[in-house]
C-alpha cells in the first residue's frame, strides 16, 4: 500500500485551497491530503521546512515576492521535496522561470479545482506533467515538434525511465543496485548525451522523442 501523501499548497486563493482540501482526499482514495496552505509566498519556505511535506503546490501570480521566488526558496530549503507550479497565464515565460528555479513540474490551473484533480493524480504517483505548449517552448525552437534523435542503450533508457518517473535518487540507485553517487555520476552523463541541463527537460526530450 503507498504511505499517505502530505501537500502543502501556496496559494492566495481560498476557494481553490478549500477545493483542494476537500476534493483531494476524495478522488486520490485517502492517498494525498492538503495538510497546510499559505497566502504568503514570503513564508512559504518556512511553512514547508516545518510541516515537511511529500510535494508542495505553488501559484506562479501572487503577491510579492511571487511564486517563482518562493519555488527557488523552497528548493534551497528544502531540496527533497517535490515542488509543481500552478499558473491561468497561457504565458509559458513564468512556467519556464518557475523549472529553471527548482519545480519539477506544471500544471495549468483553471477556476475549477476538478480540472487540475486528474494531472495532480498524475504528479502524485510520480509522473512529470507539462502542457504540450511549455514542451515545445521548454525544449526550444526547432526542437518541439522534431527533437533530434538520441541512440540510448538499455541501462541509460531505464535510467531516463525513471528520471521521467519522478524517482529520487536514492529511488534509482535502489532500483538500479549501485549507489547513490554512481546515480549522480549516470545522471550527468546522459544529461549531457541528451544536450539537456536537468531532469524535468531530460523527461520532457523523452516524451516528446517518443523514447518512453
Amino acid at each position: 500500500m503507498q504511505k499517505d501523501i502530505r501537500v502543502i499548497v501556496v496559494d492566495d486563493h481560498p476557494l481553490f485551497v478549500r477545493g483542494l482540501e476537500l476534493l483531494l482526499p476524495e478522488v486520490s482514495g485517502g492517498r494525498a491530503e492538503v495538510v497546510a496552505a499559505t497566502g504568503d509566498a514570503a513564508s512559504a519556505a518556512s511553512l514547508v521546512r516545518r510541516t515537511v511535506p511529500d510535494l508542495v503546490l505553488v501559484d506562479l501570480h501572487m503577491p510579492p515576492p511571487g511564486g517563482v521566488r518562493a519555488i527557488a526558496a523552497i528548493r534551497r530549503s528544502s531540496p527533497r521535496v517535490r515542488i509543481v507550479a500552478m499558473s491561468g497565464d497561457e504565458d509559458p515565460a513564468p512556467a519556464l522561470e518557475a523549472l529553471r528555479a527548482g519545480a519539477e513540474g506544471f500544471l495549468p490551473k483553471t477556476s475549477e479545482v476538478a480540472d487540475v484533480l486528474q494531472p495532480l493524480l498524475s504528479i502524485l504517483d510520480g509522473w512529470a506533467v507539462l502542457p504540450a505548449e511549455l514542451l515545445g517552448a521548454l525544449l526550444g525552437p526547432g526542437r518541439g515538434n522534431r527533437p533530434a534523435p538520441v541512440d540510448l542503450d538499455a541501462p541509460e533508457r531505464q535510467l531516463l525511465q525513471l528520471i521521467a518517473a519522478g524517482a529520487t535518487t536514492t529511488e534509482i540507485a535502489l532500483q538500479l543496485h549501485v549507489s547513490e553517487r554512481t546515480v549522480k555520476r549516470l545522471t550527468a552523463t546522459l544529461l549531457r548525451k541528451l544536450r539537456v541541463s536537468s531532469r524535468t527537460e531530460a523527461a520532457a526530450l523523452a516524451g516528446s522523442a517518443g523514447i518512453l
